[in-house]
């Protein structure tokens, strides 16, 4: 576990409310101490880091690698931020990206030729951790003379039955 300011910070207001509470059981401050010395870490890993686990939609970012890209497709989302940041697919032949990401998934809808584009190559990248996530995450290749030249992530609703 890397102790950061936010975990230190969440554990002393655990353990002030749990000292809060334990002290309105009985006026013993050391029996009370004690009691909140053994209760803060188990209220802080068992109650209060569940819940806020439920409602953040933080996730882990994670390097892209082309063999887990193709081998766990639920790793999808936490490998395109590192993309996204620096643009390392902007410039990329469609050879490179079929390598890296494998053939399209689906191709995108191009107005102008009133069909689905060769040139528009759609990934599917799952579904962004969280409780109450409920659109699919996608993101869509631009080709222009076999290069992209433009990435677009965007959701998808899905829905449950």
């Amino acid at each position: 576990m890397v102790i950061t300011p936010i975990l230190i910070i969440s554990f002393i207001v655990v353990f002030i409310l749990a000292w809060l509470f334990i002290k309105t059981i009985g006026d013993n401050k050391w029996i009370s101490l004690l009691l909140t010395v053994i209760a803060t870490p188990l209220l802080y890993f068992y109650l209060f880091y569940p819940i806020v686990n439920i409602f953040s939609s933080y996730h882990h970012q994670k390097h892209f690698d082309a063999d887990n890209w193709a081998e766990y497709p639920e790793l999808r989302f936490e490998m395109m931020d590192q993309l996204n940041d620096n643009n390392q697919l902007i410039g990329k032949t469609k050879a490179e990206i079929k390598t890296d990401f494998g053939t399209a998934e689906w191709y995108g809808w191009d107005d102008s030729i009133k069909a689905n584009s060769k040139d528009q190559w759609n990934y599917n990248m799952g579904f962004k951790p969280g409780a109450f996530t409920k659109d699919q995450e996608c993101i869509e290749l631009q080709f222009k003379n076999d290069t992209v030249v433009a990435v677009k992530t965007y959701q998808l609703e899905k829905k449950f039955e």
